[in-house]
Order: structure tokens, then C-alpha cells, then sequence
């Protein structure tokens, strides 16, 4: 199909994670159905320490400067997160909607946007609100931050739009003859890596629980998995791993577990879900409104008990996680795939450009 003439410009970072993978992946699926370009906030890859932040502020700083002579697009979507990132998002915004007068969309993201919007600083609030009231659509991952975001902005401008999977990419696996549970995310401590480490290595020592558990992913909690895969033959610590064989992974399992302390809607979830999982998570963030019975358990985040215990319970029931599995790639197909949510983004950009010709959804096959 011929791009439609409508410019947008995407404006995001591109060090790493789960916002990376989002805007790499909507412009190269907006680049055939409209006139499309990415510009890049800048950032290092991830680190810390004084001289990490000293850095990221000065290639952000130099990217902002930049900004305003480009050549300005019909549309401007702006990616954006809490504190530093949204500082830094926000010169964005405003450059487009009061240096180049172009609708702006602003698509929030981040695990602690929620404790970011409950500020006590009324300086931090009105700055929040300034931010959202220069953009003309405020997107948000689910209803809950639908919520969050509407303390600080017009409900009405708010769009709920939850991140997206590609299906095709995953071949689920059915019939395990042994349940196989997949961790694939940062070792680091908000991701629940401590106690999902002990809830498996409290069940490893039931003789009459056959199960096997591979870990993949980097971080500062990697020899904890390391030594727990020490421990039992029956656990893998692949490390890092490539694109592809993260998609292998959560293909070839049964039980995705994700015991996190905070998210926006876990793209890793998503991809579990797409891999034909049953998943296990906790009840923060849009979690609780995708996962329900009938396609998993929420435990409380932090509690390595209640962790093992849900780990238990899909263990001795195989027939439980099939269907589980089951839904949960329906639930892809259905609601959470990258050709449902460009439509959606299509419709949105459209209705931003009233004097505009609409864009054109993709024929039906």
C-alpha cells in the first residue's frame, strides 16, 4: 500500500528496554502507510553514577537544541516517562505545540509514573499539568493510567492504548511433558528476581514436583540465578540473550513468571502471552487488567511465599495451564498485536488532522 501523505514525526530514545522496542517497532509499521521519521532524545546506554548522568544530560540537552529546525511534520508523537525522561520530553512538547503549532501526542510509559504523578511538590504538579495541557492526546497503557494521568489532565484528551506483541513471531509448544517455567527480563531487583530465585529453589526440593526453569536476561541479581542453576540441573540461566532466542524461549515454555514491583503493561508479559504461556505476575500496574483467572495468578509483589505457593498450584495442574495457554494467545490475537493497535494509532492521528484527508485503514484480505 502507498504511504499516505500525512507526516509524523516520533519522537523517543533509543538506548535500550521496553520504549526502545516500542518506537523501533511502530515506525517500521506506520513506514508504509504514512510518511514517517524518528528522531532520537538521545541517551547512553544504561549505566549509573555521576558521570552516566552527566553524559545523558548533555547529549539530551545537545538533541533538544537541535529539535526546533527540523522541518515540522503534521504530527508530532512523543514518547515519555517519569522524572528525568519527562523533564527532558517535555521541551519536546512544547516545541511542537508552541514553536511549530502541530498536534501533539504524548504516549506515557513507565513502571513509576503512578508514584511520579503523587508528587507533594506543587511546583512538580503544576509543571505536570502544563506538560499534558500542551498536548492535544495523551495516550496511556490501560485504564488504571487512565486514572493516574486524569489528576493531572482532561479526561477527555486522555486515549487508552495498550502496548502491542507481533504473534507470528512465536510458535507455541503444547502437550510439555514436563512444565517448563521461563523467566525473560533485567535481573534486577524490581523485576522479583530474589524471590522468584527462592520460590524455586524451595520447590526443586519436592521430590514428587517434576518441573524445569530457565532464566534468561543481565543484571545485578544474575549470580543468584547463576548459583541457583549451580544448585539443580533441572534450571538454566541462558544469560543475555538474542532477539530470537527470547522468542525460542517463551515458545518452548509453559509457565511465564514475572513477580515485578512495578510496570506500565510489561511488553514481556505480552511476548510470555504470545509464546503460548500461562503467566504468573503481580498486582501493579495494568497487570491486574489483563490477567484474571482464567489465564493466570497474581501474587503480591515481594512476597516469595504467595509466590511459590501460585507456582505450585499451576505445577499440579497441567490441564489448567493449557488452558490457560490457550487464552492467553488468544487474548494476543485478539487485543495486544501490533496490527490491531497500528489501526488504532492511525485513527488516532487522523483525528488530530481534522482538515486533513483521513488515513486510509488497511484493506480488509
Amino acid at each position: 500500500m502507498a504511504p499516505d501523505s500525512t507526516r509524523v514525526l516520533i519522537v523517543g530514545t533509543y538506548g535500550g528496554g521496553g520504549v526502545h522496542q516500542y518506537v523501533e517497532e511502530q515506525h517500521r509499521r506506520l513506514a508504509d502507510r504514512l510518511d514517517v521519521e524518528s528522531y532520537d532524545m538521545a541517551m547512553p546506554p544504561a549505566g549509573s553514577g555521576i558521570r552516566w548522568f552527566l553524559t545523558a544530560v548533555l547529549m539530551g540537552l545537545w538533541a533538544a537544541i537541535r529539535f526546533p529546525f527540523r522541518s515540522p511534520p503534521d504530527v508530532v508523537h512523543v514518547h515519555t516517562s517519569y522524572r528525568f525522561s519527562f523533564y527532558r520530553s517535555s521541551l519536546y512538547v512544547f516545541v511542537a505545540a508552541y514553536v511549530w503549532r502541530r498536534p501533539v501526542v504524548l504516549h506515557v510509559h513507565g513502571s513509576s509514573f503512578d508514584e511520579f504523578v503523587d508528587t507533594d511538590s506543587r511546583i512538580l504538579a503544576w509543571y505536570q499539568s502544563v506538560v499534558f495541557g500542551a498536548s492535544d492526546r495523551i495516550v496511556v497503557l490501560s485504564a488504571y493510567w487512565r486514572e493516574v494521568v486524569t489528576t493531572r489532565a482532561d479526561r477527555e484528551r486522555i486515549v487508552v492504548l495498550p502496548n502491542a506483541v507481533e504473534p507470528a513471531n512465536y510458535d507455541p509448544e503444547t502437550g510439555h511433558d514436563v512444565p517448563h517455567v521461563v523467566f525473560v527480563s533485567n535481573m534486577i531487583d524490581r523485576k522479583g528476581v530474589t524471590e522468584l530465585v527462592e520460590a524455586i529453589d524451595d520447590l526443586q526440593h519436592r521430590p514428587d514436583l517434576e518441573f524445569r526453569a530457565s532464566f534468561a536476561g543481565s543484571g545485578p541479581r544474575s549470580g543468584a540465578v547463576e548459583a541457583l542453576a549451580q544448585r539443580h540441573e533441572t534450571v538454566t540461566y541462558h544469560g543475555y540473550v538474542s532477539e530470537e532466542r527470547k522468542r525460542s524461549l517463551l515458545s518452548e515454555g509453559s509457565i511465564y513468571v514475572l513477580p515485578t514491583y512495578a510496570e506500565g503493561l510489561p511488553i514481556a508479559m505480552l511476548e510470555g502471552m504470545a509464546g503460548g504461556n500461562a503467566v504468573i505476575s503481580t498486582t501493579v500496574g495494568a497487570i491486574p487488567e489483563v490477567i484474571g483467572e482464567e489465564n493466570g495468578l497474581l501474587v503480591e509483589p515481594g512476597d516469595a511465599d504467595d509466590l511459590r505457593a501460585a507456582l505450585e498450584t499451576l505445577l499440579e495442574s497441567p490441564d489448567r495451564v493449557s488452558r490457560m495457554a490457550e487464552r492467553n494467545r488468544e487474548l494476543v490475537l485478539e487485543r495486544y498485536s501490533w496490527e490491531e493497535i497500528i489501526e488504532e494509532l492511525l485513527r488516532l492521528y487522523a483525528r488530530e488532522l481534522p482538515d486533513e484527508p483521513a488515513i486510509a485503514p488497511e484493506p480488509a484480505a
